[in-house]
């Protein structure tokens, strides 16, 4: 599992409809692709707006990060290295983001999709 990750790099803000052989077409310009995994909500079957892409090679890690900030479908996707332990990076997402915890960005983008406002009020049920 851990050298499936360091071939590995985890999209963030992915459009929800998004499909893998997109996401394929769009990362193999720096190299052969195994597998793209879009996540999906175990309970409503929607996606996520994440995804995993799986390389060849863990020399196309470092040019798919530099990817990071570029558009995909309209968004602004960001890209980093998979971490094998994921409730860590979880938490190291959150301080790469400038601190913000799970807040502005972890689950589902801030207040734009909905989501991020159903969190905000369910702060205010405590």
């Amino acid at each position: 599992q851990k050298e499936i990750d360091s071939r590995s790099v985890y999209v963030g803000n992915v459009d929800y409809k998004a499909t893998p052989e997109e996401l394929d077409e769009f990362f193999r310009t720096i190299g052969s692709i195994n597998r793209v995994t879009i996540l999906y909500d175990r309970f409503t079957g929607y996606p996520k707006g994440y995804a995993y892409v799986e390389f060849e090679s863990k020399d196309s890690v470092e040019p798919a990060i530099e990817l990071s900030g570029t558009e995909f479908k309209n968004r602004q996707i960001s890209v980093v290295a998979k971490r094998t332990n994921l409730p860590g990076f979880r938490r190291g997402r959150g301080g790469f983001r400038g601190g913000r915890g799970g807040r502005g960005r972890g689950r589902g983008r801030g207040g734009f999709r909905g989501r991020g406002g159903f969190r905000g009020g369910r702060g205010g049920f405590r």
